[in-house]
């Protein structure tokens, strides 16, 4: 039988999850162990843009909608062939009911991936366990398990983070589909009620009257 050390090819771990919400005051309950350090995580980050369809292009300019949450991905291995207990109950569901709505928060638990120190603050979006090594009887030993997790940020530290302000200088937008003035002056203010100063600079009465690829100045709030 291959051991877990040869397995795994690596130390044993310090590698952990951590439950940062709900707050659990005893340590071994908050932190989760991953039994071996993995051998790498990927970070990944996306942004959403919108083509603005205009006649007569032929490539269309692209319009930024918003961005997209962080996710970090994780390739783990947990093993039990040392003392034949069931790696289900040693490791394995302990990480599996991170995708289980809390009672107290009604949502799954924010976790922290710490290694070498606090990496990352997320949600476990995704978990894919492969069951590898097993007892005659039948009881996994070995499992490979995929984390996903997607980033959490409060709204109150992204509003710090990034104070909701009027952009500093004059700048321009090309009007989407769909677009109102009260959402473009939310997207680009932060505040949907000043659709008023997007009309009178550029001179629109009729705040119904858009249509997509039509230019905007976007002015600077006193």
């Amino acid at each position: 039988m291959t051991t877990p050390i040869v397995a795994a090819g690596q130390a044993v771990a310090v590698a952990r999850l951590e439950i940062v919400r709900p707050q659990i005051a005893d340590e071994q309950q908050r932190r989760i162990p991953l039994r071996f350090n993995p051998t790498d995580y990927k970070l990944s980050k996306s942004n959403t843009f919108a083509e603005i369809g205009i006649p007569g292009l032929e490539t269309p300019p692209i319009q930024y909608v918003r961005g997209g949450s962080d996710e970090l991905s994780i390739e783990a291995l947990v093993d039990t062939s040392d003392t034949l207990q069931d790696v289900r109950v040693q490791y394995v569901n302990r990480l599996a009911a991170l995708m289980t709505p809390d009672s107290r928060e009604h949502a799954p638990p924010i976790v922290r991936f710490v290694w070498g120190g606090s990496v990352f603050t997320g949600v476990m979006e995704k978990l894919d366990i492969t069951y590898q090594l097993f007892r005659p009887d039948g009881v996994p030993l070995r499992a490979k398990l995929d984390i996903s997790l997607k980033q959490y940020r409060s709204i109150a530290a992204q509003s710090q983070q990034n104070p909701f302000s009027s952009p500093s200088v004059e700048k321009s937008y090309v009007v989407r589909r769909g677009d109102t003035l009260a959402s473009i002056a939310a997207a680009l203010y932060r505040r949907p009620e000043v659709w008023r100063e997007l009309a009178r600079a550029n001179g629109i009465t009729d705040p119904r009257d858009l249509h997509p690829g039509q230019v905007l100045t976007v002015p600077r709030l006193q």
